[in-house]
């Protein structure tokens, strides 16, 4: 039998379906194009390979395509019984993330990764900032995502896919230094994965390396093709850091093409939380007021995340909606915020709309919660710094500036400088 990159069993007979397998799942663990084309191919040279049609389903997912997600799962589902006990384990998992069954999705993991630890496609939806343990709204999320990591790390060990999310993981528990040595091992092994770059910007950023930062990852992503799922977040970080050294023609060119709706391509979720974080980010550090950019981002958050549920979603739509006067939309937030991490998005969105009105009092008072655990909101400690920075405008606008400088030495110390907060 035929088996992956992993040494794990496929149930096919054929090369070419077993090699088009191997690159579908390297480049969607990569966050490269072309993944789900390289798993239709793989069911093109056998149309009973259940676990291509699972691969498919997962890339459409990431994509934002749920009924395609769900159609090529139902065909995974069906050729289940003809595969191993591996595959049918890898499948009645898949299936539940597909289905959007996250607690049932995770457990299955859990228990599918005891036995086999090495199933990347399977391991992967409980890694990054946006998996199932990153989105479960729970407290202490990040040290669970790292004691996770940690538990497979022998089963991997300089394997290139793997040390870029487990330093990513030690990255957002705290473990900087350490994350190094594990980000270097993993770009020396594949220094084109997406997901290694971008984990390696994270590093700069925590350790307050603007310009190194900027000029690595804004070289690496010339080569990075725009339909591939990072691009947007990735263009995030080199505009970032283009307006935190005070170039602003620069970072609002990076913006206009590859970030905002429009000119971005990626996944729905990167395109609004990067869009409104730019601006809100941007109006920080003293850029005018982006009224029009902000009635885009909202009417966008409208169309593509219409009711509320995904607690990193519904924070930066609130966002956008109080920035554009949408009181409406806003306020469908601020009442129907639901899920783990629910009262928090409602906080968030009502300080928003004090941050909208100028009413620093009052977003400070509404913010003051949110500080505490924002963790449970989902996202990076860098895409969460959006709070902290809100938190540190309020004050300072509030006239409250050694507060302010007290709260942003204990909390992001390497983080602010002139181009990040006006004023400061």
């Amino acid at each position: 039998m035929l088996t992956d990159r992993y040494d794990n069993r496929l149930t096919t007979s054929s090369d070419a379906a077993r090699d088009a397998y191997v690159d579908g799942v390297d480049r969607l663990i990569s966050a490269d194009v072309g993944a789900e084309d390289a798993f239709r191919r793989a069911t093109e040279a056998d149309p009973d390979f259940a676990l291509a049609y699972a691969g498919i389903a997962r890339a459409a997912q990431i994509s934002a395509r749920i009924p395609e997600a769900r159609d090529a799962m139902a065909t995974a589902d069906g050729l289940a019984a003809k595969t191993s006990g591996r595959e049918q384990s890898h499948i009645t998992a898949m299936s539940h993330l597909i289905a959007g069954r996250g607690a049932d999705a995770y457990k299955a993991i859990l228990a599918h990764t005891a036995d086999h630890p090495r199933d990347a496609l399977i391991v992967q939806p409980c890694t990054g900032v946006f998996g199932l343990i990153g989105f479960s709204g729970q407290p202490g999320r990040e040290a669970e995502q790292l004691a996770f990591l940690n538990h497979l790390a022998p089963h991997y060990g300089d394997d290139w896919w793997f040390t870029s999310v487990h330093a990513f993981g030690q990255v957002e528990a705290g473990q900087i230094a350490t994350s190094i040595g594990t980000i270097e091992r993993s770009l020396a092994g594949n220094p084109r994965n997406a997901h290694g770059a971008h984990i390696r910007a994270h590093i700069y950023y925590e350790n307050g390396e603007t310009d190194a930062g900027y000029r690595y990852i804004d070289t690496w992503r010339n080569d990075y093709d725009k339909r591939a799922p990072l691009h947007c977040h990735i263009s995030w970080h080199t505009a970032l850091w283009a307006m935190e050294q005070g170039h602003w023609d620069r970072a609002w060119e990076v913006f206009e093409a590859d970030v905002r709706p429009d000119g971005a391509w990626g996944p729905p979720l990167n395109v609004l939380t990067d869009a409104a974080s730019f601006l809100m980010r941007a109006e920080l550090a003293g850029a005018p007021s982006q009224t029009d950019r902000w009635h885009q981002i909202s009417a966008y958050a409208k169309k593509i995340f219409p009711e509320p549920g995904i607690a990193f979603a519904d924070t930066h739509a609130a966002l956008a909606h109080a920035m554009a006067g949408d009181t409406e939309a806003l306020e469908k937030i601020i009442r129907d915020a639901r899920g783990p991490a629910g009262e928090l998005v409602t906080k968030a969105g009502e300080a928003f709309r004090a941050f909208a009105r100028q009413s620093w009092s009052e977003a400070i008072t509404a913010l003051t919660p949110v500080m505490a655990e924002h963790e449970r909101l989902g996202g990076s400690r860098a895409q969460r710094d959006l709070l902290e920075f809100m938190y540190l405008c309020a004050l300072l606008r509030e006239g409250r500036g050694e507060e302010a400088n007290r709260m942003i030495a204990m909390r992001r110390p390497n983080k602010v400088s002139s181009h990040t907060v006006a004023g400061l």
